[in-house]
């Protein structure tokens, strides 16, 4: 099954000159999006993997099956202000300003193996902000799961180090 074929591409979306890769059409397909998580999943077992966390909130429909199937938790990573106990956040920066991402202080336990989740990695500074979340927490990213990977945004660049599965590239 080629991926691909359920990925739909918007042309000047959200804005001129960007093509978004739209990944409703893959969930809409029961057996695409299974292939997808099946294919994660097989990536993440050799793993020994303890909890999935993906960051909101593309991350979490990617990751919620994947911890399913492996019989994990999944612990979300959230703006700031939409997770109800106490947190730790960190901010990093976007094209045009800050963002900042938080995680439930009692989430990750130290020494937990993570995978890491999410739909697309682009520019890699939400997933490099969830990876410090975790290790803040003294959980141990051992892998990062992507359905898209966007190769000309060279978001592989600042996750250096740690292994990671892409299953589709633009």
């Amino acid at each position: 099954m080629d991926l691909k074929d359920y990925i739909a591409s918007i042309p000047d979306y959200p804005s001129e000159g960007i093509i978004f890769r739209d990944i409703s059409p893959l969930m809409a397909d029961g057996d695409a999006y299974r292939e997808a998580t099946k294919q994660i999943v097989n990536y993440a077992k050799e793993k020994r993997i303890d909890m999935v966390v993906g960051p909101e909130a593309r991350g979490f429909i990617v990751g919620c099956p994947v911890a399913y199937e492996l019989g994990v938790g999944f612990a979300p990573v959230r703006k700031k202000g939409k997770l109800p106990r106490e947190t730790i956040e960190v901010t990093y920066g976007l094209e045009y300003g800050t963002d900042t991402l938080t995680l439930h202080k009692d989430a990750i336990k130290p020494g937990q193996r993570v995978l890491i989740c999410d739909d697309l990695l682009a520019t890699g500074g939400t997933i490099k902000a969830t990876i410090e979340l975790i290790e803040e927490l003294g959980g141990v990213v051992v892998g990062c799961a992507f359905l898209i990977e966007l190769m000309g945004l060279k978001g592989r660049d600042k996750i250096k180090g740690y292994d990671m599965i892409t299953l589709m590239e633009y």
